[in-house]
């Protein structure tokens, strides 16, 4: 088959936030149209937050296109400030930030760890990366390098991955967009404008400070306001219950309605390991995603078990579990109690009512002393910690996670 021109390639995208995103690169048309990358359109970025802000049903396709059109405004910024950016590099850039999140599994963080035992979706992404660049005779190369932060210049893989990297100054402004919660809204594009390297670090010039105080505060608040309401956190351990439990019950044998590739995984825990070892696994996983979840949780309504019955009626219906929120972490005596309530409301044992009854830790830091630190470029060549050069924001006081403990429970106890 004749391979399309160059020219049919340069398609443009209208994004929401940004207006049109062109793609920049022959090898980036190529990524984006095989079904590895497709893929991300049928899985939301929010995982269940639409519970709350029914707007916020954007999906994974859309944030790291997003992301890719910033990665591209920041390049040509720094460039013409004086730092030297080949060509190569430029597109192993835009690259690594367009695949960054192409490990995500159904519903992003809600099921990360639910479907693929104690795998990250950043380690699902090297080895999603990995594969492409042999589908792609090596042209990926370059951009796992940046990736994985051991390329040469160390502010390529901070544009990709650090504390201001281009996958948050997308996500905090989409997630603000789509949720209708303005505290989220960032000067992305101001922030870039400020952006430029010293010592091979990504450093924001000193007249921008002001909008990176306040980008740390919009992610502290869209953390407690949004992505750890305590309603989308109630829906969410919800959704794992019900993972749970149809893994118990396809361990024992118990027949299942589902996509195969999501029985696969429900019958079986796979390591990181056993991905590495089985290039046929990550085809499996790369086949699933909200969909698959959904309409299997819709069939598992009518399952004769009666507690993955009700889990899924409950989440499809939005009977959504109580939950309380506390300082202080729930003592087993409290939860002993609540199961206890809930095994004899339910007439179920104590053990199955720990899929009704379910606690847990939240934590929210805006910004960390330890890792890579946004620093701050004065006229005098000084650089220094935006936690030690903020005027208006206590950023050390910020930086201390703070810890939540909550409780969900059935509505009826």
């Amino acid at each position: 088959m004749m391979e399309r021109s160059y020219t049919s390639k340069r398609k443009i995208f209208n994004d929401p936030i940004y207006g049109f995103i062109t793609i920049p690169y022959e090898i980036v048309y190529d990524v984006i149209q095989h079904p590895y990358f497709q893929r991300l359109r049928r899985i939301t970025q929010m995982g269940l937050a639409s519970t709350v802000y029914n707007g916020a049903q954007h999906t994974r396709f859309m944030h790291v296109l997003g992301a890719m059109h910033l990665m591209t405004r920041a390049i040509a910024v720094i460039q013409s400030k004086g730092t030297e950016i080949t060509e190569d590099e430029s597109k192993a850039a835009v690259l690594a930030i367009l695949l960054h999140d192409i490990g995500h599994g159904p519903f992003s963080h809600t099921l990360e760890f639910a479907i693929a035992n104690g795998v990250s979706h950043e380690e699902l992404s090297l080895l999603f990366m990995h594969k492409l660049n042999s589908e792609f005779d090596g042209q990926l190369t370059l951009a796992i390098e940046i990736f994985k932060g051991s390329y040469q210049k160390k502010f390529l893989h901070q544009l990709v991955s650090s504390q201001l990297d281009m996958d948050r100054l997308d996500y905090l402004k989409r997630d603000s967009f789509f949720s209708g919660v303005s505290e989220g809204v960032i000067g992305s594009e101001r922030i870039i404008t400020m952006l430029n390297v010293a010592n091979d670090e990504l450093v924001v010039e000193a007249k921008g400070i002001y909008s990176i105080e306040k980008f740390i505060i919009a992610r502290r608040l869209m953390y407690w306001q949004v992505y750890l309401h305590k309603t989308v956190i109630a829906a969410e351990q919800l959704l794992i219950s019900i993972m749970r439990r149809a893994k118990y019950l396809a361990s024992r044998g118990e027949p299942l309605f589902g996509n195969p590739d999501l029985l696969y995984f429900l019958t079986s825990s796979y390591s990181l390991d056993d991905f590495k070892s089985n290039p046929d696994l990550l085809d499996k996983f790369a086949q699933l995603d909200d969909y698959d979840v959904l309409g299997a949780i819709k069939m598992w309504q009518s399952h004769s078990d009666f507690i993955l019955s009700k889990l899924c009626s409950m989440l499809i219906d939005r009977k959504l579990p109580k939950i309380e929120i506390k300082k202080e972490k729930i003592s087993d005596e409290i939860l002993e109690t609540v199961r206890e309530k809930c095994s004899n409301s339910m007439k179920i044992s104590i053990e199955d009512a720990s899929y009704f009854v379910m606690s847990n830790r939240v934590a929210n830091s805006a910004y960390s002393l330890e890792t890579d630190k946004i620093n701050i470029l004065h006229k005098n060549g000084s650089i220094v910690d935006v936690a030690e050069d903020a005027d208006l924001l206590n950023i050390s006081t910020l930086a201390t996670p703070v810890h939540k403990y909550f409780m969900c429970y059935p509505k009826i106890l």
